[in-house]
């Protein structure tokens, strides 16, 4: 219908990335700052979660800087689908609510469009 829009293909793919990245780098700065509460709060042990903020802020740089993006990427997703795995078979949590696994679930998807783009042309290291 408006294929115009597709010349705006990189712009988008680069807010994507930096919105995915915030995202990300927050949640990991939060269990790194305070990994006691941080793993009170995702039932882990301490040592887990200061290994999973490592991981969640070095994937949001990644991702949100275009280096290794597409590795970046896959690794936020396993982090995600961890999230999911535990929401649905620990807390038993459903689709929807406060606790739910959509929120997860859009990551993944926006994790699995930088992965199959690359991030786009706006990168600094394939």
């Amino acid at each position: 219908m408006f294929p115009e829009l597709a010349r705006f293909t990189d712009v988008a793919l680069l807010l994507l990335r930096l919105m995915v990245g915030l995202v990300f780098v927050a949640s990991g700065y939060r269990h790194l700052n305070n990994p006691i509460e941080g793993a009170r709060s995702i039932e882990m042990s301490k040592g887990f979660t200061i290994f999973l903020g490592m991981a969640e802020v070095a994937g949001g740089l990644g991702v949100t800087f275009g280096v290794l993006t597409q590795l970046a990427a896959i690794g936020l997703i396993l982090i995600m689908f961890g999230a999911i795995g535990k929401k649905i078979f620990s807390w038993h949590t459903g689709f929807w609510g406060e606790k739910g696994w959509h929120y997860d679930l859009m990551l993944v998807l926006m994790n699995l469009v930088i992965a199959c783009t690359n991030g786009g042309a706006y990168v600094l290291i394939r």
